[in-house]
């Protein structure tokens, strides 16, 4: 009995082990476990085109039901998983010891998050998306309509299968490649909660979209309308965890991914909607493939030197340098900007400057010290819209001058020194003619 407790706990180990080394690495930003929530494991082959491209991409995914007994986001205090995936819109209460506390626990802790809803989403979805500032339509019959930007199709329908075609401009959230065709969508509309400046708009619904329930007549102004409707929406928290809430589960399904379409009003029409593009470049940012940074080599010298002193003296010149790179999904590349800045803090920046690159990921400032001393600190501190932030600190004391590093006669005083030695010949010959004048 004690033989099998003891290969018990040691297989145990094992796997944990196994599952760490696996796990989120600042080296390799994309190797990483996923853990997929879904309502029905249907799901895994009706949605399998985007779990395809997740798992060639070189993930592992690991997928069970919502209310799974057994599911466990961390064990021994370690987590298990590096990534979220909820396509259960209906769970009224996950599995195992599941909740919203240990999934915002979960992102606390730098994971990533992917959250899909859709018309029957339930309150735990929603409380979820509002501790993250999303406010779904709180009418839970509610669902985007568009009158004006719908997809055609063979039946005219409700005009609930919106034709989406307002990205946001962001190369880092989307990718180089410009979605062409229009995004098919059908589900619920949520706003972004004004208190929070983490949460950024992807995709919008177009000016003649609002929110109502398809089967009743309007009999007062909808909560939701027009461009401030948001269909997909991103979370980057200051942690760099990363976050995605659709009001769409059908965005990521086969049928809507192969599905030709064509918008209301437009001549133009898509063999194939941009779903899947916009499905995976989404991805590749909430999962780190796309937007992470990372700063190495931070030093600083003396002007003309290569070693870091350990303090400076006011008014010397000083470069400080840092070589920042992204991740591009294989391999860190440096990156470029004209917009990274040092500053040199103490209570309040005495300078502020920005940094100049080789393009090959090394940025340099050069400055000198203030004529002001005590203890600094170099400091960066870089965000960008889709990026993850820098924060970069490191302390350096400054002193004065020796009494013997002065200079021996100041120039600024020349006239001080004139006034001085003419005094003293004035008297010397104001002297002589007292004396010896009659």
């Amino acid at each position: 009995m004690a033989n099998f407790s003891i290969a018990t706990v040691f297989v145990a180990s094992i796997s944990l082990l196994l599952a760490l080394t696996h796990s989120f690495s600042l080296e390799n930003p994309t190797d990483r476990r996923i853990l997929v929530l879904v309502d029905d494991l249907a799901l895994k082959s009706s949605h399998s085109i985007f779990f395809n491209s997740l798992q060639a991409r070189g993930f592992e995914l690991d997928f069970k039901l919502s209310d799974d007994p057994k599911i466990d986001l961390q064990r021994y205090g370690q987590h298990l998983y590096d990534g979220l995936i909820l396509f259960s819109p209906t769970t009224e209460r996950f599995g195992g010891s599941l909740d919203v506390a240990a999934i915002l626990d979960f992102v606390d802790s730098g994971k990533d998050l992917i959250v899909a809803a859709d018309a029957n989403a339930s309150d735990l979805i929603r409380n979820i998306a509002a501790e993250c500032g999303i406010d779904f339509d709180e009418d839970q019959s509610a669902v985007v309509i568009d009158h004006g930007s719908y997809a055609v199709s063979e039946t005219e329908g409700d005009h609930t299968l919106i034709a989406a075609d307002d990205f946001i401009q962001s190369d880092v959230l989307l990718g180089s490649t410009k979605i062409e065709a229009p995004v098919l969508f059908k589900g619920i509309g949520h706003s972004l909660n004004p208190a929070n400046s983490l949460v950024l708009k992807v995709l919008s619904a177009s000016p003649s979209a609002y929110s109502a329930n398809p089967k009743s007549k309007l009999s007062s102004p909808p909560s939701l309308s027009g461009s401030s409707i948001s269909l997909v929406s991103v979370v980057q928290a200051r942690n760099n965890a990363r976050i995605v809430f659709s009001g769409s589960l059908d965005l990521f399904s086969n049928k809507f991914f192969k599905s030709p379409v064509q918008k209301s009003g437009s001549s133009n029409k898509y063999a194939k909607s941009g779903n899947q593009q916009f499905a995976t470049e989404i991805s590749k940012w909430v999962f780190h493939e796309r937007g992470h940074l990372k700063a190495v080599n931070v030093r600083h010298h003396r002007a003309g030197e290569t070693d870091e002193p350990s303090i400076y003296r006011i008014n010397d010149d000083l470069e400080y340098l840092v070589e920042i790179y992204e991740w591009s999904g294989s391999s860190w590349e440096p990156y470029v900007a004209n917009d990274v800045q040092v500053q040199f803090y103490m209570m309040s920046p005495y300078v502020l400057k920005t940094m100049s690159s080789n393009n090959k990921g090394l940025y340099i400032a050069s400055f000198k010290v203030p004529d002001v001393y005590g203890v600094f600190q170099f400091k960066v501190e870089y965000q960008r819209l889709g990026y993850t932030s820098l924060s970069l600190a490191k302390q350096i004391p400054v002193r004065p001058f020796r009494h013997n590093e002065y200079e021996r006669f100041i120039p600024t005083a020349f006239p001080y020194y004139g006034a001085s030695f003419s005094t003293m010949a004035a008297f010397f010959v104001f002297s002589f003619v007292y004396l010896y004048s009659k």
